[in-house]
């Protein structure tokens, strides 16, 4: 066994109880980071390969990159990650360990690192944390994690991005729908407490007693049986729902005792029904808290009922309450804390294998697990939802690019869960992936691809090409917008704070945290910098054009790293125009359909 925080039996696959503190869901909020995870990094810039190739990428697409990468001089402006995606292994692996697929990648992926690196470039792989990468490969990490991080490390790898496919532990994509039966916790009618002096017999309904916490956990009140579900964490992976706020559901249960002993031992009985679909699993934490902080009671599978409302009464669990004020919660954690490991445990084996490696860890579960609220521990970046195009095939048919969809593959639809998530990002963190940049790839407009570049800017979000880089001409329109050395400037400020949008033409409580998914709109992002300017950012998000002024005023700044002053010299990051502004008012006038004026206003006096 090669793990320390995930076991397997013959009998059952399961992950392994919790050794340290720090990898509970209590401990997300801690600022404390995971296995000499490096701070103060700024986003990653350079290309990957999926969008453009898929799993046809080969070595010699991978070489003409690299190549094209360096005669346009994108290296110069920032863009120095050449990374392999899907589709790049044998589909098993030799003697435990990875192997270059030798049709594709005939030279071996040590060769092909040293010629990236002789370019001045650093070279990127892909895996995943499940048993099989997405495309199917049987070589994902899950128990290989020490062997590969050191392959790796021998390969010359600078940056891995890590997918989230057929993982055992969830219901990920091609994953066993039963994994639910993980990641949820059972349906919950009520508890029992019976005191071991057999004193008290206290029995509580979640209808009469019970309290929810967190999204998506809900009282069911179809028909007479009335119980908790959905106890688990809200699956991310689609739009629609924010990011905001506690997106783990517990049920709570809260006990004032006055009794004559400081503490006194019960055992609890848990009314409960499993199943293994979304909502109702069959794993169950419990813990208790009060004056002494939070105890952990118990945190595994309970024995299976007959049906996902066949109640039946759990074997006696063992739990002491101090006198005063107890919470009893019952919860499921595991999504969160098992990504979590499984990711860890990779950089675990970096750090062993090499304990100076400056190796970046891009996390890509696709915002399933709400990494905003851990990914800091592990990881450089985060995805924060399904890919941008699902249009790439896996026999290499390049991807489409789209300013808007309902679902996760478009523009839009990636920015505006990203705008509202400033509050996860920075130097001592890491950065919200809203995944590659499809500028220049079909089905975008320049106009669509420049304002697109702007929100990736703005929002510190890694900035990896995603076009074949063959189509691109030093000074056309796609080397223009990707070679903007201004926009650029702003997603690597050494400041490194993600805008913040201040204001938005749908009525919104505050605008900074909604998340919304209505287009018909205009936003106003500001972005503080290091030499005490700001960007900003005025974004026809609609596919029509905006008539108006839409302007924001320096005193409306909320960043006190902005110097106010008399003057402010203004600069239009997009045309170069250079004004003074004498009013402290910022605006910009009608806007065409998905265009953008940005600007850098910097106090002269």
């Amino acid at each position: 066994m090669n793990n320390d925080e995930l076991e397997k039996n013959e009998t059952e696959m399961k992950p392994a109880p919790l050794k340290n503190e720090d990898f509970r869901f209590d401990a997300f909020k801690n600022g404390k980071v995971l296995y000499n995870k490096k701070k103060n990094r700024l986003p990653a810039m350079g290309w990957n390969s999926w969008n453009a190739f898929g799993s046809g990428n080969t070595e010699a697409l991978t070489k003409a990159m690299a190549d094209k990468i360096v005669e346009l001089g994108l290296d110069k402006l920032g863009y120095e990650y050449c990374v392999l995606d899907d589709g790049c292994y044998c589909t098993e692996r030799e003697d435990g360990k990875l192997k270059n697929e030798p049709e594709k990648f005939p030279s071996g992926f040590r060769a092909l690192a040293d010629y990236i690196h002789g370019k001045g470039l650093k070279f990127g792989m892909y895996n995943d944390i499940g048993t099989n990468l997405c495309a199917g490969a049987a070589v994902g990490t899950y128990l290989h994690e020490a062997v590969d991080a050191k392959s790796y490390i021998d390969w010359g790898v600078d940056f891995i991005k890590v997918d989230n496919c057929y993982y055992m532990f969830d219901n990920a994509t091609f994953s066993n729908p039963e994994n639910a039966g993980f990641t949820y916790a059972p349906n919950i009618k009520g508890i029992k407490l019976v005191s071991k002096n057999f004193s008290e017999n206290i029995i509580l309904s979640v209808e009469e007693a019970g309290k929810l916490t967190g999204k998506g956990a809900k009282l069911n009140e179809e028909g007479e049986v009335k119980y908790a579900t959905n106890i688990g964490t809200f699956d991310g992976t689609n739009t629609g729902t924010t990011p905001v706020g506690d997106m783990s559901g517990e049920l709570h249960f809260n006990f004032n005792i006055g009794i004559p002993d400081e503490y006194e031992e019960y055992d609890l009985f848990v009314e409960y029904a499993t199943g293994r679909e979304p909502g109702v699993g069959e794993w169950l934490q419990i813990a208790v808290d009060n004056e002494d902080g939070s105890k952990l009671i118990y945190d595994d599978f309970l024995e299976a009922s007959e049906g996902k409302e066949s109640f039946i009464m759990s074997k006696a669990i063992p739990i002491t309450l101090k006198k005063g004020k107890n919470i009893i919660r019952l919860m499921n954690h595991r999504r969160q804390e098992n990504t979590l490991n499984s990711y860890a445990e990779l950089l675990k084996g970096f750090n062993e294998a090499a304990p100076d490696n400056d190796i970046i860890l891009s996390i890509c579960e696709w915002g399933k697990t709400q990494p905003q609220n851990w990914g800091y521990k592990v990881g450089d970046s985060w995805r924060i939802l399904n890919d941008i195009t699902f249009r790439v095939g896996w026999d290499g048919n390049p991807g489409i690019g789209r300013w808007f969809d309902p679902g996760t593959p478009s523009v839009t639809s990636q920015y505006n869960k990203a705008v509202v998530m400033d509050e996860f990002a920075g130097l001592d963190k890491g950065w919200n992936d809203p995944d590659m940049l499809m500028i220049g790839m079909d089905g975008l407009t320049d106009v669509q691809c420049k304002t697109h570049m702007t929100m990736w800017c703005m929002m510190n979000s890694p900035l990896m090409l995603g076009l074949d880089l063959r189509r691109v001409e030093k000074g056309d329109w796609i080397y223009k917008i990707i070679a903007n050395k201004e926009l650029i400037a702003l997603n690597q400020d050494t400041l490194g704070i993600q805008a913040k949008r201040v204001a938005t033409t749908i009525d919104t409580e505050d605008p900074s945290k909604e998340y919304i998914t209505n287009n018909n709109r205009v936003d106003i992002l500001v972005k503080p910098l290091s030499d005490g300017s700001a960007a900003i950012s005025f974004i026809n998000v609609s596919e029509i054009t905006k008539e108006g002024r839409f302007s924001i005023s320096a005193d409306d700044i909320p960043f006190d790293t902005f110097k106010k002053g008399s003057k402010y010299s203004v600069t239009n990051l997009w045309t170069g125009e250079n004004s003074v502004n004498t009013t402290g008012v910022f605006e910009a006038g009608t806007l065409a359909a998905c265009d953008n004026v940005t600007i850098r206003v910097k106090a002269t006096d």
